[in-house]
């Protein structure tokens, strides 16, 4: 009874207290996850990659992240804050980690959120062209940005129950095609696939690299620490549910598609839309029609879903005094940090808008951008499955099992982050093409640059360590009662 009256506690920062439910906080995670892309869009570019070996590159990355949310709710389970990993990696790994981790996150949302801006423009623009008008890059990109921006800025709870219908309609569209396509191969098993016919563990290794992408911003239920009810069970639950349920829903779709694609005389890894040509297939043409619209709203949810974390990044850095002091300031009626996502959504919008006006097209930056961001999470997830040991020894709650997980998530992140900078003269991880063989190094010039303005801060006025720790202890102590109980 004691824990229950600390989590749903009245919130210290401004935001709107105890306000989400379960179902709200796993829909923020699933936003930006964003399962309904993958089998409507991108699933060709991993089966190019791992062939018949696609589901287990998805198994692979299932049990990857699991271990990386175990991790995760070592924090997760004893304490909430808008933060998110920023604060569970400066009180495990100190404030430089913890700076290094916020720009990271705070990089990640936000080139998520520009990719999957360029899908919605891109995917709208071609809806929309059927019927004979033809918008603007921009005025697409301004469309999605600012409706994401008013959810976003108005209420907390109006954004949640949004991403939670938008996606899960879009998933049950899915479900229900698969189920149909399955159906008509007479739920034949595909052997080929089982069997692995054709892969080699470098095809299986290689498809990792996206299907990292595929999952990544999982953990961004965790920047709703004041506004979930019991946040101490709420966004545990979230992490480690919106991993599982998306790695078992990526599974199942890819094993179905790539057997529907079966003796078709067409290629799934050549193939847009690849649920629309099923769905004709099996004599339901409006059924792909509805999910082409599904994944349009899916594209949108996740522009969503990103504007909520960065913003309480961005303000949860801001009150420990490492941004301007406004950002981390809240609306006094909505009870959200909208300065923050004001400034999150013009940056979502910026970048897309100065690509399209250099005429680079809507799916290249979705690429491009896509690509970048998924250096960020990366850098996130080894930081805190390297904090979480740490942790619990700070603790005094430190067991083998968790330096086990500690280990063997950190060593499985590696194997993304090998497939993305490539080893010279390696068939496993062979080294990007331009221009992805430069992103690595542009997303460590960018670190450098935040970091480095991080020294210099704590170098004018060392009283900002102190800050940070103050204020991440602060919110542990209003947890500090649950392991007594």
């Amino acid at each position: 009874m004691k824990q229950k009256i600390i989590s749903n506690s009245k919130s210290t920062h401004g935001l709107k207290p105890s306000c989400l439910s379960f179902g709200e906080v796993l829909a923020q995670s699933f936003a930006v996850i964003a399962p309904t892309t993958i089998p409507a869009s991108n699933i060709g570019l991993i089966v190019a990659l791992s062939g018949k070996g696609a589901w287990l590159s998805f198994l692979i990355g299932l049990i990857g992240l699991v271990l990386v949310s175990i991790n995760i709710n070592q924090f997760a389970s004893r304490s909430a804050s808008p933060g998110s990993l920023y604060s569970y990696i400066v009180k495990g790994l100190g404030p430089t980690a913890g700076v290094i981790c916020g720009w990271s996150l705070v990089l990640a949302y936000l080139f998520t959120g520009m990719s999957v801006l360029c899908g919605f423009a891109n995917f709208s623009g071609i809806l929309i062209g059927h019927l004979g008008i033809h918008p603007s890059s921009i005025t697409l990109l301004a469309l999605g940005a600012g409706i994401a921006w008013y959810a976003a800025y108005k209420d907390i709870q109006l954004s949640a129950m949004a991403m939670l219908w938008l996606e899960g309609i879009s998933l049950a569209l899915i479900a229900v095609l698969c189920a149909m396509v399955w159906a008509n191969k007479g739920f034949a098993l595909d052997m080929s696939q089982l069997t692995l016919s054709d892969v080699t563990p470098g095809k299986v290794a290689t498809g990792l690299v996206l299907v990292m992408f595929a999952f990544s911003g999982f953990e961004s239920a965790t920047s709703l620490g004041d506004e979930a009810k019991k946040p101490l069970q709420t966004i545990p639950r979230s992490v480690i549910g919106s991993v599982v349920l998306a790695g078992l829903f990526y599974i199942l779709t890819t094993y179905i598609e790539v057997l529907g694609f079966n003796n078709t005389g067409v290629s799934i890894t050549e193939t847009e839309e690849p649920l629309r040509f099923l769905s004709q297939q099996v004599g339901m043409g409006f059924l792909g029609e509805f999910i082409a619209f599904g994944a349009l709203f899916s594209f949108f949810a996740c522009v969503l879903g990103c504007i909520n974390p960065a913003a309480r990044v961005f303000f949860m850095m801001a009150r420990h005094g490492l941004f301007y002091s406004k950002l981390g300031a809240a609306h006094s009626f909505n009870r959200t940090p909208h300065i923050a996502v004001t400034l999150c959504s013009f940056a979502i919008f910026l970048v897309p808008a100065v690509m399209s006006l250099f005429n680079i097209k809507l799916f290249d930056s979705m690429g491009y951008l896509g690509a970048i961001c998924s250096y960020g999470f990366l850098t996130v997830y080894i930081l805190i499955s390297l904090a979480a040991p740490v942790y619990l020894y700070q603790i005094g709650k430190l067991r083998l099992h968790h330096v086990v997980f500690s280990v063997l998530a950190v060593a499985f992140m590696m194997i993304p982050v090998l497939g993305s900078v490539g080893v010279p003269g390696s068939s496993m991880f062979p080294v990007p093409d331009a221009p992805y063989d430069v992103f690595p190094y542009l997303f460590l010039m960018y670190l450098v640059v935040t970091c480095g303005t991080f020294v210099l801060q704590r170098l004018r006025s060392p009283s900002i360590v102190a800050e940070m720790r103050q204020g991440v202890e602060e919110i542990h102590a209003r947890f500090s009662d649950r392991d007594r109980l």
